[in-house]
């Protein structure tokens, strides 16, 4: 195994790893990305040169030690390649989630004053351009995509091939001015801000030093080991710390190869033809990924329906023994594991938030080799994972080096208390805000978490202290905990478990549109819009069914009294969801305050009458009426005419 620390040693910042990596092993393969429907492979050395000419091209720009460069769009290899070339310069990078809102890229962009920007393309241009004299000190634009800017002539644009003309031009003058600058970093050096997830309006910045990134992941690598023959496909955004650590950090140390996919509506296409050895995906994916499979049953022949349902329950009946079915194998899994691209996986993990573990269990039994790692921002990104053999989908594993200390605070009698933590490599403090960099205490970080370690002394993640709740009775519930079983459902996208200080627990549930406009056609049922289609009276028959099994495997007090179909799904542009797709609560009830009153105060439809903003700008009216159904009160009335 190769000897991570060691290399860290010999090169503690991105663009020292970058250049020996390129001195050693030049001619291999270090990046890939699809392009009109071909893979283009980057070699070591075209990385670093691309880095090369992107950081001289910026230092002609006037770009010094210090300033911050801002980066976004989607996933490519001029995003890294950004990146890296801020840090050659001294300079920090921040990356933006390509789908940020106007005001939220207004606010970061100003807040980091950033003066240099790496944009995808025209739509990120767009939204730049867009905000004018917010972001006064944003002197350069730079794009990587040229269709459609041919009509633009803004001054601060400037072509990401231009930019590197100017870097080369700059190297033919002096070729040791690069080196010179790459031996000058440092790796306890400030070389990353990092959004951090938050539940608030405004994410705080965290400050990264690259260093101390690169010795947090030859850890992580000596606990799950990667190698130049290992292959990842990049998905998540790379302004996500958990997609920095593997795309930067792991991919520069372990020299695994990673893809960039086309587009995200290519996104399992382009997975399949690569067949990664390792992935990452957040929750929201897996869930996706697992309501697809059950969709494309349903519309299956009864003979494949039956194969499946065989297979499956042969599968979760060894899981169960902690075994394997060959039978299940054979018949169901081999073939579903091909047709998703997970013939290779010899490690896969889920982060970002609780994935639900019957959605944990579908992929056990699979034989994805699934686990979950757990982590914030500020101690960057993951530091518990499951041993290989020792996975409970209801833990989060075990620390990934004997530096990483957890405790947990002020515990109950259950032993159930917030999670907190401290390792040497753990941010630097948040940007710019000193008061809130002064709650780490001692280097301990307090996770907002509750948590408690069971008897095996793996960590258990229960939810965010804030969002556990009881209700009028003192039962106490994990809303969280509800609602990743709920949307285990393929017909439940998202959804959200209401009940603090109330008599019942009820639920606001959004549909999957996808699934259930396939399910209403083949149903001959008509439909018009979102809104149309869950008001439908079919609709919320099917949801009863989803919802009246998921409470036989709960305990009474924590079952769902009563629900609705929303309107509407719940949007991160809408501050509804962060940007890693947890749930607001505080927003959620603000917004919908009238129909949660609605929903206890016992009336059968609650009228809506609102304005929604799509991303583009324009609005729609949404008139209708929302049917509260009560479970509760129906199996009161069955056992009473029993």
């Amino acid at each position: 195994m190769m000897n991570y620390a060691a290399r860290v040693a010999e090169a503690d910042t991105y663009p020292k790893l970058l250049r020996l990596n390129a001195k050693e092993h030049g001619e291999e393969i270090a990046l890939r990305e699809k392009d009109f429907g071909l893979w283009r492979e980057f070699s070591w050395a075209d990385y670093q040169e691309r880095v090369q000419n992107f950081a001289l091209g910026m230092l002609e720009l006037g770009v010094q030690r210090g300033d911050v460069i801002g980066i976004i769009g989607d996933n490519r290899p001029d995003w890294v390649a950004a990146e890296i070339a801020a840090h050659a310069l001294g300079a920090l990078s921040l990356g933006l989630y390509r789908d940020v809102l106007d005001d939220e890229a207004a606010y970061l962009l100003s807040y980091g004053a950033a003066k240099l920007v790496f944009a995808e393309d025209e739509e990120q241009v767009d939204k730049l351009l867009l905000l004018g004299e917010r972001v006064p000190q944003l002197c350069h634009i730079v794009y990587s995509d040229p269709r459609g800017m041919r009509k633009y002539d803004d001054p601060r644009l400037i072509d990401a091939d231009q930019l590197a003309a100017m870097g080369r031009a700059r190297a033919g003058h002096n070729p040791t001015l690069y080196d010179s600058l790459v031996d000058a970093t440092r790796g306890e050096d400030v070389a990353i801000l990092c959004t951090t997830s938050g539940t608030t309006a405004h994410p705080k910045l965290a400050m990264l030093a690259a260093g101390r990134v690169l010795r947090h992941c030859a850890a992580y690598l000596s606990f799950d080991p990667k190698d130049s023959s290992d292959e990842y496909v990049s998905v998540l955004p790379l302004p996500w710390i958990m997609e920095q650590v593997y795309v930067l950090g792991k991919g520069l140390l372990s020299r695994m190869k990673v893809n960039f996919v086309e587009q995200p509506d290519t996104l399992m296409n382009d997975f399949r033809e690569i067949a990664p050895t390792f992935v990452l995906f957040a929750p929201r994916v897996w869930e996706s990924i697992a309501a697809d499979v059950r969709a494309r049953v349903m519309d299956a022949s009864p003979l494949k329906q039956g194969l499946y349902n065989l297979g499956m329950k042969a599968g979760l009946s060894a899981l169960a023994r902690g075994e394997t079915s060959l039978f299940a194998d054979a018949v169901l899994f081999r073939a579903l594991r091909d047709r998703l691209g997970f013939t290779r996986l010899r490690s896969a993990a889920t982060g970002g938030a609780a994935l639900g573990p019957d959605t944990f269990k579908f992929f056990q039994a699979m034989g994805v080799p699934l686990r979950t790692l757990y982590g914030q921002t500020e101690l960057l990104g993951a530091y518990t994972l499951h041993r290989e053999g020792e996975v409970d989908p209801d833990t989060t594993g075990v620390a990934m080096s004997e530096e990483i200390e957890i405790r947990i605070d002020n515990p109950d009698i259950h032993g159930v208390g917030e999670i907190v933590v401290r390792h040497p490599n753990m941010f630097l403090g948040y940007y710019k805000n000193d008061e809130a960099s002064a709650d780490i205490i001692d280097g301990w970080m307090q996770s907002g978490d509750a948590g408690y370690f069971n008897k095996g002394a793996q960590l258990v993640v229960i939810d965010r202290i804030k969002d556990l709740a009881e209700t009028s009775q003192g039962e106490r519930f994990s809303p969280q905990y509800i609602e990743n079983k709920l949307k285990f459902s393929p017909y439940i996208a998202e959804t959200v478990v209401l009940g603090a200080g109330r008599d019942q627990l009820a639920a606001m549930i959004c549909i999957r549109f996808s699934i259930i406009s396939k399910w209403a056609e083949k149903k001959r049922i008509s439909f018009t819009t979102y809104t149309d289609l869950a008001s439908r009276p079919e609709v919320y028959a099917l949801l009863r069914k989803e919802v009246e099994a998921v409470n036989a495997t709960l305990p009474p007090a924590q079952r769902i009294g009563k629900f609705l179909l929303l309107y509407k799904e719940l949007d991160a542009d809408d501050g509804e969801l962060t940007r890693t797709r947890k749930v607001r609560r505080s927003v959620i009830n603000e917004k919908y305050a009238d129909i949660i009153e609605g929903i206890y105060g016992g009336a059968p439809e609650i009228p809506v009458d609102t304005v929604i903003q799509f991303q583009d700008g324009t609005t729609q009216r949404i008139r209708t009426r929302l049917t509260v159904v009560d479970l509760a009160r129906d199996a009161a009335a069955m056992e009473a005419a029993e």
